[in-house]
């Protein structure tokens, strides 16, 4: 999946979080900040990486602004930034 635009999904709410996407040659850089990084922020950049490389994607800039969001709502949000990043229909034979 490449990624075209810059796109948004989620909210700054207690229990969500934000996702941000830009387009990036040559490069995929992910970046997280989270009020629970000390004690979540391992399993938090694992379903990151796990998401992105299910829907192939290898470059880009992500930057996750955590607000305590359990591993399906992180999934939910990043799919859904990078469907709208890309411009493509979803393949729901991907999607989780």
């Amino acid at each position: 999946m490449k990624i075209i635009n810059q796109a948004l999904a989620g909210t700054m709410e207690s229990s969500d979080l934000m996702v941000k996407i830009s387009p990036a040659d040559g490069e995929l850089d992910v970046v997280i900040h989270s009020e629970v990084i000390k004690q979540f922020g391992d399993q938090i950049r694992q379903v990151v990486l796990e998401t992105l490389s299910t829907m192939g994607v290898t470059q880009g800039l992500i930057i996750i602004e955590d607000k305590g969001a359990l591993d399906c709502v992180i999934r939910a949000r990043l799919q859904t930034a990078l469907l709208r990043a890309s411009g493509q229909q979803p393949d729901w034979g991907v999607i989780q």
